[in-house]
């Protein structure tokens, strides 16, 4: 009996010494796998970097593309010198909460956000944890993001963050408007006052909405699947038009919108390009390509060894208008594409004539 009992003992102490070593093998996998920035076999030598937007929206992925785009420029090629991982929240906060959340928790080296709800997500997240430098890009007013950046010093930020803002023109848009049509005087907006970058927008549009006597009608969405109904709301209080702003909520969306108003026989005009491929009128917006180029500089910069606490925070737009010239006979009042804006424009849609910058198209 004795000898049983010291042979179950010493199976049981094998056993238990096995599931360590199998234990502390797993451990040190995963802590490699960390260290090693998940790199597909590339070694731990080359920059992990996290790659974050918060939606599928033209406009994200033209900064997007730029962004690679300058990036490979100055050498730093996915799989080869650098490794990246891309994230997409789709547009739903708990997943873009749990993105940051990844992303800062010691696994990459780098983090670059596209979008401003990308921003604000991620910097929160990165106060708490390990500070993982973060470059980010098209955010409208990152200085009313929340996120420390100082509005009137812009080289008072976190010292491990970096970017740059890109305000959509809304003034420029408001005169255009009154350009094609000096008796309109209610335009229609619907946004997602959850979004600090839609609010920046619509607030500087009140402003300068009683300078230039004109109203905001403006109906307010939590989320894409309330667009139709709010903007069927704004539409049926009379409005000369509609302008989508640069909220992503409603971008997401933009074709309900445009559809809509199409039917109402009402303008749209849009502050993310190129929305006239799906039927608004005029587009005057950043040129997300060129932003997401500049953007991609910077990253690259910050990636060589450049301090971000040395890179002020500072705004850029790079406009590009287009406009839709086959929309105006389908319209209840008359709009009129004057010659300073053909003589302006980047792009245009005529009924004989579709002359659309190629990297404003749809890609194949």
């Amino acid at each position: 009996m004795v000898h049983v009992f010291f042979e179950g003992l010493r199976r049981l102490s094998l056993g238990i010494a096995l599931l360590a070593i199998a234990g502390t093998v797993l451990l040190l996998l995963d802590l490699q796998s960390r260290k090693g920035g998940r790199n597909s076999g590339k070694g731990p030598s080359i920059p992990r970097i996290a790659f974050v937007q918060h939606a599928s929206i033209k406009a994200i992925d033209d900064g997007r593309v730029g962004a690679i785009e300058q990036l490979k420029q100055r050498g730093y090629v996915d799989g080869e010198t650098v490794f990246i991982k891309y994230f997409n929240a789709e547009g739903d906060i708990g997943t873009a909460n749990a993105i940051a959340k990844e992303v800062t928790s010691g696994s990459y080296d780098f983090i670059l956000t596209m979008s401003t709800p990308s921003l604000q997500t991620v910097a929160s997240a990165n106060k708490s944890s390990g500070q993982v430098t973060h470059v980010f890009g098209l955010v409208t007013d990152p200085y009313s993001a929340g996120v420390g950046i100082d509005r009137e010093d812009h080289s008072k930020h976190p010292p491990y963050m970096t970017g740059m803002g890109s305000m959509q023109p809304v003034e420029s848009i408001l005169r255009y408007i009154q350009e094609m049509r000096p008796e309109a005087r209610r335009i229609g907006l619907v946004w997602n006052p959850a979004e600090s970058n839609s609010a920046a927008q619509t607030l500087l549009a009140r402003s300068l909405c009683k300078e230039m006597s004109l109203e905001l009608i403006e109906g307010s969405v939590e989320n894409s699947a309330a667009v139709q109904e709010a903007t069927n709301s704004v539409l049926s209080r009379g409005v000369d038009c509609m302008w989508i702003s640069g909220d992503i909520t409603v971008s997401s969306a933009n074709t309900l919108v445009i559809r809509s108003a199409n039917n109402a026989g009402v303008p749209v005009f849009c502050s993310l390009p190129s929305a006239v491929l799906l039927g608004s009128t005029l587009d005057l917006g950043a040129d997300y390509i060129s932003i997401g180029r500049t953007l991609g500089d910077m990253a690259a910069d910050v990636f060589g060894g450049k301090n971000p606490a040395d890179i002020p925070v500072e705004n850029r737009t790079d406009e590009i208008l287009l406009y839709n010239e086959t929309t105006l006979s389908k319209l209840k009042d008359r709009w009129t594409i004057t010659p300073a804006i053909r003589e302006r424009a980047s792009g245009w849609i005529t009924e004989t004539e579709k002359n659309i910058p190629a990297h404003l198209m749809p890609s194949k």
